[in-house]
């Protein structure tokens, strides 16, 4: 039988009585010097760190990467090098308008971050369940995600909001397309795909490099629930899909991936029929068919939630040689918001914690102090570079690619401004009952809507498809009217 530990305080001192206070007397008052009681009581005051701004509800597992297919004269990144090489990672799934209590079923796009604890350092995969996104800079985030949320009077969300942004934002109509359809309530965790949505870059070991885009196909097959499903299983287990990815795992049924990329020249950006770089874009499959990569899977649960799933911070901006980032714009804001957002919420020091810290690369650096800093801060080696100390030096061979800029400075935008084509051939590959489906639950969502936004979406439809547009206004009561 194992021997019973002490109840201790955080400095370990025992703890003689944890169920009553110190008082001056059986009525008290209470006394200060009680110092069990203030660092219980402290210490619950400051559980709650702040949430995500987005993605506050979410779901993780670790797995593995194992490399499938040789991919090295696209990319000279190790954990990619070699056939059967397999590279520990974890992977947070979420929801992303919600707060943290929000339910898993709502109509929402679904977070799909995974780190890769690779040799050469941890990099992050930081993409959702869809391959394009609502806006194309990260200028109108801020804006975007305030819809999203919650009326500054009345506390509520407001549809008002949400569709008075989209009809003003004619670049979210693809991904709005994609939100309304079935696909925009996934079952489960399991049973949906992932992208890394941004166009990235690849650089072989000759120094040669490429566009890619990353996808995530599911290997338990896509299923999706309907409004009617979602909102019933809503009310009666708000943590469905939460519940479900734990349960599986556990049950020893592990959810499993087969990662595959598109690969474009360089030059093919310059005259490819839509911008490569645009997020609110995809890119044909004739034209870049899928190249597998690897197959992923989830086989370990986390043991402490707070620990290795709240508290785990990915950021687009982390990568290894060979991998590098592209000229789009929503990415290139998120190189900075993710990592600041997470020093924000966890401290400067956050990359030190388990879930987050390199695990098969050293980590050696010239960073010191700073709130929750719990190794040995780098003992007593030298704090500054250069240095005749042998301390870290930099590698050259290991720089990201060059790449030629230019034009002038100043507030631009991207040069096609085409947000119909690909929304309307996502409309007219849907089948009857699909289309019949997406009619729906938009009309559901519009109803509470302003008759004069309605009427600026409905344009926008009937501009993607003239079929689109009349069955979404004839839901409405309102007529078609296309300026």
């Amino acid at each position: 039988m194992t021997e019973q530990k002490k109840l201790t305080t955080a400095s370990g001192a025992p703890v003689a009585d944890n169920q009553n206070s110190w008082t001056a007397g059986s009525r008290g008052p209470t006394l200060i010097q009680d110092i069990h009681l203030i660092e219980k009581l402290a210490h619950f005051n400051r559980e709650r760190i702040p949430e995500r701004v987005v993605h506050a509800k979410g779901a993780g597992a670790y797995g593995y990467l194992e490399v499938t297919n040789d991919v090295t004269k696209w990319t000279k990144a190790k954990f990619l090098s070699e056939r059967g090489l397999r590279t520990p990672l974890f992977i947070r799934f979420s929801t992303v308008a919600g707060e943290k209590g929000a339910a898993d079923t709502e109509r929402d796009p679904r977070g799909f971050a995974v780190k890769f604890y690779t040799e050469e350092g941890n990099y992050d995969l930081v993409g959702n369940n869809t391959p394009v996104f609502f806006i194309r800079d990260a200028i109108k985030f801020p804006d975007f995600i305030h819809t999203q949320k919650r009326n500054p009077a009345t506390n509520c969300k407001d549809p008002n909001a949400v569709w008075d942004f989209w009809s003003l934002s004619p670049e979210s109509l693809h991904q709005v397309t994609i939100l309304f359809s079935d696909r925009g309530i996934p079952a489960t965790y399991r049973h949906m795909n992932g992208y890394g949505s941004h166009t990235f870059k690849w650089t072989n070991a000759d120094g040669e490099s490429f566009w890619v885009k990353y996808h995530f196909k599911t290997e338990q097959g896509i299923k999706n629930l309907t409004a009617e499903d979602a909102q019933r299983i809503a009310g009666v287990d708000p943590d469905y899909a939460t519940r479900d990815l734990y349960a599986s795992i556990e049950e020893g049924n592990f959810p499993s991936w087969r990662l595959y990329v598109q690969i474009m020249p360089l030059e093919d950006a310059n005259t490819y029929r839509f911008d490569p770089f645009d997020v609110t874009k995809v890119w044909s499959h004739k034209d870049y068919p899928l190249i597998e990569v690897g197959k992923m899977v989830l086989d370990r649960n986390p043991k402490n939630y707070f620990a290795e799933v709240e508290q785990a911070a990915f950021s687009p901006g982390n990568f290894v040689p060979g991998i590098s980032a592209s000229p789009d714009k929503m990415l290139q804001g998120r190189l900075f918001a993710y990592a600041d957002a997470h020093r924000y919420r966890l401290g400067g020091n956050y990359q030190l914690l388990p879930v987050n810290a390199a695990k098969q690369a050293a980590v050696n650096n010239y960073q010191r102090d700073g709130f929750m800093r719990f190794d040995d801060n780098g003992g007593g080696s030298v704090n500054y570079e250069p240095n005749s100390f042998n301390g870290p030096a930099e590698s050259p061979e290991d720089a990201h690619p060059s790449f030629e800029v230019s034009g002038y400075a100043d507030s631009v935008a991207y040069d096609s401004n085409d947000h119909y084509t690909q929304a309307g051939d996502l409309y007219r590959l849907m089948s009857a009952d699909e289309k019949e489906r997406l009619i729906n639950n938009i009309v559901a969502a519009m109803k509470p809507v302003n008759k004069d936004i309605q009427e600026r979406q409905i344009e926008h439809f009937a501009k993607a498809d003239p079929e689109y547009g009349e069955r979404v206004a004839k839901g409405l009561g309102l007529s078609l009217n296309v300026k």
